[in-house]
């Protein structure tokens, strides 16, 4: 059998056509694709710098002055002058207890008074008639010796009515019950028609000053003792008692406008809490703070003259500690643990794993790993918002 020419060129064209795609497809497989340009990262310098140290402590608002009003003499009251919780000054009236009794008793020693002050006048005029007569022995020396001591009993007498009338007279002022401070009158405690004051002080009220206020703050002892070892060290410097700022948040998380001041600080540990009470002192002139109101105190501890502080933000946190994402010289991202000792404001003081002049990482963290090549560029801060800290880095 003879093959037909005429089919050869076919063949030899299916077959360089096969051949050609399959050079093809192998130059396609051996070429690599692009590598992807370096994560654009926010990043900033840190740098030492003088920072107030300030530590949130728990708080409870407490009345500058207290006084309870009471019944300092036995009556029925007639009448509640004052409204209840409303503000009065020192001296208002509050309460009228019934004077009937006491005016008597006042007109009583007024009388007395009046009698001695006679008796007295009439003992006066006898040794003076006494005196001359006794010069000219007119008159017994023994009887000029009782008009002598006539004389100095019917003084004492004297002394002795005006002595009851002056009881008299506060025992009847007491029947007009007064505030003894100025500030807050709570609720009355009695009504019209109680009979108080019978055998003892009957309590009528209670007024509390409110501007300014208390509020006691308190701190653990293993705090105030670090605090006081990094003072000794001189990593702290002292801000001084009238420098030390305190500053309030609300129970609902917002910031009280007005500045404290740091009064004292208790000179024991209380043996249950292991705490230290220390009390500061604010203006209260809308009477916002309230007695017994829940406070976070952030108080001003000392200044750290060469501070490293880090946004927030840029520290972070697992179960091994805290860490920042620092950017080297060629621009290699490292992770690098540090510790987060205390807030600043929207930042944190880190005292170990960072130094001047070092970039750490704030924005990007996702496009960043460990030995990652990025490409830095400075980080903008956003505008501050208000409400609460956040909570420490640990």
């Amino acid at each position: 059998m003879r093959s037909d020419p005429r089919r050869i060129p076919v063949a030899v064209a299916t077959t360089t056509v096969l051949t050609l795609s399959l050079l093809a497809a192998c130059g396609k497989k051996d070429t690599a694709p692009p590598a992807p340009p370096p994560a654009t990262v926010s990043v900033i310098t840190v740098a030492p710098a003088a920072v107030a140290v300030t530590d949130e402590l728990p708080g409870r608002v407490e009345a500058s002055r207290i006084a309870q009003v009471r019944a300092r003499t036995p009556g029925i009251v007639l009448k509640r002058v004052f409204q209840e919780g409303g503000d009065v000054k020192a001296g208002d009236v509050l309460f009228r207890i019934d004077p009937a009794e006491f005016q008597a008793n006042y007109a009583s020693a007024q009388a007395a008074v009046a009698k001695a002050e006679a008796n007295l006048a009439q003992a006066d005029l006898k040794v003076k008639r006494y005196k001359p007569l006794l010069a000219a022995q007119a008159v017994s020396q023994q009887e000029y010796d009782d008009a002598v001591t006539a004389q100095k009993q019917a003084a004492a007498d004297l002394a002795t009515a005006r002595a009851a009338r002056q009881t008299a007279g506060l025992t009847l002022g007491y029947a007009t019950v007064t505030a003894p401070i100025s500030g807050r009158v709570g609720r009355a405690l009695v009504t019209e028609g109680a009979l108080v004051g019978q055998g003892e002080a009957t309590p009528m009220a209670t007024v509390q000053q409110l501007d300014q206020i208390y509020v006691t703050i308190t701190q653990s002892s293993t705090e105030m003792a670090q605090l006081r070892q990094a003072l000794a060290s001189g990593r702290l410097k002292s801000a001084g008692r009238d420098q030390a700022k305190v500053t309030l948040l609300m129970e609902n998380g917002e910031d009280y406008g007005q500045t404290g001041k740091l009064l004292f600080s208790d000179v024991s540990v209380d043996e249950t809490t292991g705490s230290v009470s220390m009390r500061a002192e604010f203006p209260n002139p809308k009477r916002t703070l309230l007695p017994g109101m829940y406070v976070r105190a952030r108080l001003e501890q000392g200044v750290n003259e060469a501070a490293i502080t880090v946004p927030q933000q840029a520290v972070v946190r697992g179960a091994e500690g805290s860490s920042v994402m620092v950017v080297g010289s060629d621009n290699k991202v490292v992770a690098r643990p540090v510790k987060a000792e205390a807030a600043a404001g929207d930042k944190w003081i880190v005292s170990d794993g960072l130094k001047g002049g070092e970039r750490i990482i704030v924005e990007g963290f996702q496009k960043a790993k460990p030995g990652a090549t990025v490409t830095p560029q400075p980080w903008q801060a956003a505008a501050p918002a208000n409400g609460a800290a956040p909570a420490a880095a640990k």
